[in-house]
């Protein structure tokens, strides 16, 4: 009884505080709003009931003031409602779209293609990577034309910027009712690095080799990856030590670049030491990714005409391999005639 009675006032008080705040956005002159903006802030990141509060600015009406302020020509203005802006969207769908709704992605376009404020642009690419979680978005995000700017961040954001700017792209190329999205061909060098840096069995890493794979759909994509360096061999790597689903994402792409012309890669794959990974994912993979090695691994061979090896054979090579110690380097030595690699190291 007592904890109801001490309750009351607690949720009473709460109430007023966020009434007094949001009347600040809505009603009060510029200094105002931007000291209510950074309480709202404030008041979400240290509130133990943070999705309730959020629920509860949203109800007051604070949304499309805030949005308002992210047109404003004062920096502290926009900086500080795209913060209120972000706490509020975070973890509320409904949130989320109503920002959407209300008009924020064409400043936070704006902010993305503002060189000369780098915590803005991180701070609008934090945004719309938080935006985009929301499936109703993502037409309206992808038709702001942020994916160019995006790519950009991928090449010359801080680390934390090239990291929501993946995240991101994924989002809106996973878009389950819109055509798909597909970045540019110059996002490869830069998603390559990110690859080779991050840990490839990293939820990160199945996002960014998922980009990877869409983007080598296109001749354009194709070409880039075999001039950037260590492209392929990145890619190879990932398949060695990658998760199931960062593997098969690696494992499609090159796939792409066989299919589309196996004299042209074939022995650019070939050099980089594929072999050993994939014979490993024949036998470990998922009963899809299995199927992708095999036909990989068909597709490397010297030629592709010969009669195949009958799935009994192939499977009594591959255990043959896996059980002594994963393919170590004597038994892929035992592949080299076969498969016509000149080098697997």
């Amino acid at each position: 009884m007592g904890e109801e009675d001490g309750a009351g006032p607690f949720i009473h008080n709460k109430q007023t505080l966020v009434d007094e705040i949001s009347g600040k956005i809505i009603a009060g002159d510029l200094i105002t709003k931007i000291q209510a903006a950074r309480e709202i802030r404030s008041l979400i990141r240290h509130h133990n009931s943070s999705d309730k509060i959020r629920a509860k600015f949203a109800a007051a009406g604070v949304i499309q003031p805030l949005v308002l302020m992210l047109y404003s020509r004062n920096h502290d203005a926009r900086q500080a409602s795209l913060l209120a802006v972000l706490n509020l969207a975070s973890r509320n769908d409904r949130n989320k779209e109503q920002i959407v709704t209300c008009g924020a992605i064409p400043p936070l376009v704006d902010f993305l293609n503002g060189h000369n404020n780098s915590t803005l642009r991180e701070l609008a690419t934090a945004a719309i990577l938080t935006l985009s979680t929301a499936q109703p978005n993502k037409q309206i995000i992808t038709d702001s034309g942020v994916v160019p700017l995006l790519v950009q961040i991928l090449s010359c954001g801080t680390v934390q910027g090239r990291v929501d700017a993946v995240t991101a792209l994924y989002n809106l190329t996973t878009s389950k009712q819109q055509p798909t999205v597909i970045p540019d061909a110059k996002a490869i060098p830069p998603l390559i690095n990110l690859l080779k840096e991050c840990k490839k069995s990293s939820k990160f890493a199945e996002k960014t080799t998922f980009l990877i794979e869409m983007i080598l759909k296109s001749e354009d994509g194709r070409l880039t990856i075999t001039n950037t360096a260590d492209g392929i061999l990145t890619l190879v790597e990932t398949i060695e030590d990658g998760s199931l689903v960062s593997t098969e994402h690696a494992v499609r792409a090159l796939l792409a670049l066989c299919l589309s012309c196996r004299s042209k890669y074939r022995e650019l794959i070939l050099n980089q030491g594929a072999i050993p990974g994939l014979l490993r994912l024949t036998a470990y993979g998922t009963d899809q990714g299995q199927d992708m090695a095999k036909t990989l691994l068909d597709l490397l061979r010297d030629s592709p005409s010969e009669k195949k090896p009958s799935s009994t054979v192939l499977e009594k090579m591959v255990n043959d391999i896996v059980a002594r110690v994963d393919g170590s380097e004597k038994n892929c030595k035992k592949f080299t005639a076969r498969f016509g690699s000149k080098k697997h190291e």
